[in-house]
């Protein structure tokens, strides 16, 4: 019997991604379309990332067993236009409106999936719906060391829903409670966002870390607004917004009042209560999921928990969880938002409808496109760019380490691209941590971004327990660390509220090559630790290819790309 190929896709709203299954259970490739398409505005198919998980897996379209797409449009639309029927007597025009609108998107979503028989090479091959809460749930579950655990997923509004619990045991997955739009913490997030004068869906990020800088004096306001009863499952208090919430910010003008700014007009709230409104808004998240998950725990009596979906994209809110919630481990996929369905979906099928059994837990998400030295070669000629050759890893992590204890800004191009929205030391930028301006540097002439937006540390595993308390999921970048009081002194300039740190922390297995030049750097540094961002142009995806990484490099002020084997340098 031929082992099956699995491909599994996000839905095809927003974000994008593919992802192979290879027939001994393991992911074989995953990539966002945005990263690859150079757009952080992409949707509908992922033609290049299933181009790219075909190519990597050196199969033909043909060989793919099943597709299973994490969404079920019928569904979605039937969901939404009940909603919205129920609105009709609060809000008749704008329910008409969004009625037509989701008719429309409908339209679009099973064209889609008919082009897609096409694109994957047979007409007659099953593409299998799944629906995007349970492709979320299963990214989590199944993706973790667990052979039983409390799944908690909180969404914006996939297929017309905002989230599902359920209990994970074996290869078998039951919802228990799927929570109904409009109940959306992750919707009421992104209203924030956009009220605060940020993009919705792109910058909610940013909320997470101006909020450290402000006052939660609104708390119980967003804590009424989100949850009727702490403990309960999330229920939005209509009175907080627009009848029939209608608009582009659907907040009422009662909310606004209560915390004194004009109607939604983004434009007139000052620095100081920006800081003010996100930092009540991240608190009350935090409280309003620590006790639900902890009310579960205790109904339930599990004490495993699995997170997905894009709220737990937030580290803040997955280490509240993890430090409150009462549970004994906590497991929080690292592609959260929407790309992760993709993994969820190949499997779901995987072990729901072809009973496969478990295999390992996800330990890395090195699943994007890699190039050798020849690939490299041909770009960095062809773009008629000087660089050093190396003839040995040791070498390029030598002259790597130099560089950065002289200060310098260093793009780090290695291995194969990362799946996910965070850079784990194949993509990233990095920096000595003890060189000086290193922060002022990275933000006003390469990043180009808010200085109150923290930067990560990259520590090795061996070393890490030195200097930090860091949850399991710190190697994904997911959650908080907490510095060591015996560490403080060292570490101050690095603090977060509440001697927190953003951490990643490296293992030798999971990526040698990164591991070695954190040692390396460290050798002679009050610590091994390197700052880790992302490698990409302001307002662009991170880089994928050489191009991409050349280009990046000499249109920032990075001071030098070490490319596979080669080195480029600016004077």
């Amino acid at each position: 019997m031929t082992e099956p190929y699995i491909l599994g896709l996000s839905s095809l709203v927003h974000n994008p991604a593919a992802a192979l299954l290879a027939g001994d259970g393991t992911f074989m490739a995953a990539m966002e379309e945005s990263k690859l398409a150079r757009t952080r505005d992409a949707s509908g198919i992922p033609r290049e990332a299933i181009r790219f998980c075909l190519d990597r897996a050196g199969i033909s379209s043909d060989k793919l067993s099943l597709v299973g797409v994490a969404s079920r449009p019928g569904k979605a639309w039937l969901r939404g236009s009940a909603f919205r029927l129920g609105q009709v007597i609060k809000a008749p025009i704008p329910s008409g409106y969004y009625l037509s609108k989701g008719f429309g998107e409908l339209g679009r979503e099973l064209n889609n999936l008919r082009i897609l028989k096409g694109l994957t090479g047979n007409a007659e091959r099953e593409i299998v719906p799944i629906d995007h809460q349970h492709c979320h749930a299963a990214s989590a579950f199944y993706c973790s060391p667990f052979d039983k655990a409390l799944v908690l997923c909180f969404d914006e509004r996939g297929d017309g829903e905002s989230g599902i619990v359920a209990i994970g045991e074996g290869t078998n997955l039951k919802p228990l409670h799927i929570f109904p739009f409009p109940n959306s913490i992750g919707w009421v997030y992104s209203q924030v966002t956009e009220l605060l004068g940020y993009t919705p869906h792109a910058d909610e990020h940013k909320l997470q870390w101006l909020g450290l800088s402000g006052s939660p004096v609104y708390k119980e306001l967003f804590v009424s607004m989100l949850s009727p009863k702490l403990g309960a499952a999330p229920r939005l208090d209509s009175g907080y917004f627009q009848r029939g919430y209608q608009g582009r910010l659907a907040f009422s003008s009662d909310f606004c009042q209560q915390i004194g700014i004009p109607h939604n007009e983004p434009k007139t709230i000052s620095e100081g209560s920006k800081a003010n409104i996100a930092a009540s808004l991240l608190q009350a998240c935090e409280e309003v999921v620590v006790e639900y998950a902890s009310a579960l725990r205790q109904k339930h009596g599990v004490e495993n928990l699995c997170l997905a979906g894009g709220l737990f994209l937030n580290p803040l809110i997955v280490s509240a969880v993890e430090k409150s919630a009462g549970f004994s481990s906590v497991f929080v996929q690292p592609a959260a938002g929407n790309e992760g369905t993709a993994l969820g979906a190949a499997l779901s099928i995987w072990h729901e409808a072809l009973h496969r059994p478990r295999v390992a837990p996800l330990t890395q998400l090195y699943l994007g496109p890699s190039f050798s030295n020849d690939e490299i070669k041909r770009v960095l000629d062809n773009s008629k760019a000087a660089y050093q050759w190396t003839n040995s890893d040791e070498e390029k992590i030598a002259e790597t380490a130099r560089l950065l204890e002289a200060g310098k800004i260093v793009a780090w191009f290695q291995g194969a691209a990362e799946f996910g929205p965070r850079a784990l030391g194949n993509r990233s930028l990095l920096a000595s941590p003890w060189a000086p301006y290193v922060r002022e540097n990275l933000n006003d002439y390469v990043k180009h971004r808010e200085s109150f937006r923290p930067f990560a540390l990259a520590i090795t595993d061996e070393d890490c327990q030195k200097f930090f308390d860091a949850p399991i999921s710190a190697r994904f970048m997911a959650s908080m660390s907490t510095v060591k009081p015996e560490a403080r002194e060292i570490m101050k300039s690095f603090l977060l509220p509440g001697d927190q740190v953003r951490l990643q922390v490296v293992s030798r297995a999971s990526n040698p090559l990164f591991w070695q030049l954190i040692k390396r750097s460290g050798a002679n540094a009050p610590a091994p630790l390197l700052v880790n961002t992302s490698f990409n142009l302001f307002g662009e995806p991170s880089v994928v290819t050489p191009r991409d990484a050349v280009r990046s490099y000499f249109c920032s002020g990075t001071d030098a790309l070490v490319i596979g084997n080669f080195i480029l340098k600016k004077s």
